[in-house]
């Protein structure tokens, strides 16, 4: 799946044609939805004092965005839910290995972004892009249990919600289908600080967010 993600970077990235073919892009505010797939990375946490590793399972990545068309440039505002299913987790120091996380055991992240893209215009009706943001994401983490290869079943972290700096870079073609609506196909690199749930517990843990996100949408220009 991740190798599949770097491709379409790559492709979309290649396809960027000559700019001395531009013509006048379409000025004008525009409204766009888009629903895909978001494959966390492995991620480093600590809880109980241990140093874990967490690995997820490929999951949902959903939003919309309302912005204005300058012409080269976009600015647009975000709203977007990821979420990651934990599949395992690992204590790298005692070497103890629990899986078979059961289904309370995730993460999800509603962001709340401002992004600034760049559209490479030319005489096709593709036009490649890339550009990025900044802004907060609400990480949601549900309880989470596994069973350890030694057969004991723990809750290895508990339920709670902590609010982080968030960023994303990525890049993508706009294929239109007419004056007003063209299809999205966009590839983001998304990732967050470190969010400190359960803080001043003994059950606290720390972990922070990074996730390859493909997707497609649609985008309405008024």
């Amino acid at each position: 799946m991740k190798k599949s993600l770097s491709t379409f970077l790559a492709l979309a990235t290649l396809a960027i044609p000559a700019i001395c073919l531009a013509i006048p892009p379409r000025v004008g505010p525009y409204v766009s939805g888009f629903v895909g797939v978001s494959v966390p990375e492995d991620s480093d946490a600590t809880a109980f004092n241990l140093n874990d590793r967490v690995e997820f399972d490929p999951s949902i990545n959903v939003g919309g965005t309302g912005g204005f068309d300058f012409g080269y440039l976009r600015l647009e505002g975000e709203l977007s839910y990821k979420h990651g299913q934990i599949s395992r987790v690992s204590d790298r120091i005692n070497q103890v290995t629990f899986n078979n996380i059961n289904n309370g055991g995730s993460i999800g992240a509603l962001a709340v972004m401002g992004n600034v893209f760049w559209d490479l215009h030319n005489e096709s009706p593709i036009t490649p892009y890339l550009g990025g943001g900044v802004g907060v994401a609400t990480l949601h983490q549900n309880d989470t249990f596994g069973t350890a290869s030694t057969g004991g079943r723990l809750q290895l972290y508990g339920s709670d919600n902590d609010t982080v700096f968030a960023y994303q870079v990525g890049a993508g073609l706009e294929l239109a289908l007419n004056r007003m609506l063209s299809l999205d196909l966009s590839y983001r690199y998304f990732g967050t600080s470190l969010a400190h749930f359960n803080r001043g517990t003994i059950a606290e843990d720390d972990l922070r967010i990074r996730s390859h996100n493909a997707s497609v949408g649609v985008r309405m220009k008024f």
